[in-house]
């Protein structure tokens, strides 16, 4: 039990910690997840189904952060070019500016100052992936 809680109050700082910065760029970390995934796709799009699927969220949660980034701008909904029951999400300009400056500010108040020493980190990342291999979160190897 003292594990399981350790985990979830560090998982509540962490999430506190990058919620304040995104609150600052009008995002939640659920909407700045997918607006990253979105500007590391090639073409800057991905069907809704995929982006679900690569964020390991439920439809109905992209569904909902889809509906805000339109709403803001940050995306914009497009039929699928070769499936027409498809449609897919692809960030804008905008869209792709807000989640690079972003990104700039949680690498410097968040990411590189989490309050790990790199060796705790690598052996963290370690453990946590292969919980989550093991639970079925997700397949393949673990690579450090």
């Amino acid at each position: 039990m003292a594990a399981v809680t350790a985990i979830m109050r560090t998982q509540q700082i962490l999430l506190a910690r990058i919620e304040s910065v995104l609150k600052n760029f009008d995002l939640t970390f659920a909407r700045f997840e997918l607006l990253a995934l979105l500007s590391f796709a090639r073409t800057g799009a991905l069907p809704m189904t995929k982006a679900s699927a690569r964020l390991q969220v439920h439809p109905t949660s992209v569904t909902n952060a889809v509906d805000r980034l339109e709403r803001a701008g940050l995306v914009r909904r497009v039929p699928h070019p070769t499936d027409g029951r498809a449609t897919l999400i692809e960030i804008t300009p905008e869209g792709r500016a807000r989640v690079l400056v972003a990104t700039r500010e949680l690498n410097s108040a968040v990411f590189t100052s989490s309050g790990f020493s790199d060796d705790e980190l690598t052996d963290l990342e370690r453990m946590l992936a292969r919980f989550r291999r093991d639970a079925g979160d997700f397949d393949g190897p673990i690579d450090f």
